[in-house]
């Protein structure tokens, strides 16, 4: 459904940052001793991925910018864990400022897409 050109680049870097999210994970559990903010990270972060790829094959383009609303969602969510997984000394400054960098080239992708989307709609 989507007509720009960063569709193949939102996928792949959506697919990269959940993929250095679950070793982030990993890392708070077996470390850090942390279950219960990085499980909701691990959620709300892997869910931006199959968001996208479920809009991939959205029925509409009303259906693709729910989708890739709720991905937006999602996406926001993430910001808020990480925040507080760093400011509660779980994850060290690099660590969040190397994920943070990923997840905000995310949320500016979706934002575009977003934005086209409401515009060849009339929104």
């Amino acid at each position: 459904m989507k007509s720009h050109s960063n569709k193949g680049s939102l996928k792949r870097k959506s697919y990269q940052f959940s993929l250095d999210i679950i070793k982030a994970y990993q890392c708070l559990v077996n470390d850090k001793k942390e279950f219960v903010m990085s499980k909701q990270l691990l959620k709300s972060a892997t869910a931006i991925g199959a968001l996208i790829r479920e809009a991939e094959i959205a029925q509409s383009q009303a259906d693709f910018l729910h989708k890739m609303n709720i991905a937006l969602k999602e996406a926001n969510e993430t910001d808020y864990w990480l925040n507080l997984l760093k400011d509660g000394q779980y994850l060290s400054n690099q660590k969040f400022t190397i994920l943070h960098s990923q997840l905000d080239e995310l949320l500016k992708m979706l934002v575009s897409s977003v934005r086209t989307v409401k515009k060849n709609l009339g929104r």
